[in-house]
């Protein structure tokens, strides 16, 4: 296993290829808060043990 998946961080190619769900607009990664921005949406998408959980429905809102 390489280190990068031992530490549950996302593949960098993959991260490349995503986009918001809702608009399709690109993701900015946040890597400190483990979250993929979508500043389209004002909405954060949590990353868990490297997997990106693009669901509106588990998405941070970055209003208010």
């Amino acid at each position: 296993m390489s280190e990068r998946e031992t530490k549950g961080q996302p593949d960098p190619k993959l991260l490349e290829l995503l986009v918001c769900p809702l608009t399709k607009a690109s993701l900015r990664y946040d890597r400190e808060a483990q979250e993929l921005v979508s500043e389209m949406a004002k909405l954060a998408y949590p990353i868990r043990d490297g997997i990106p959980i693009l669901l509106a429905s588990e998405a941070r809102s970055l209003e208010g």
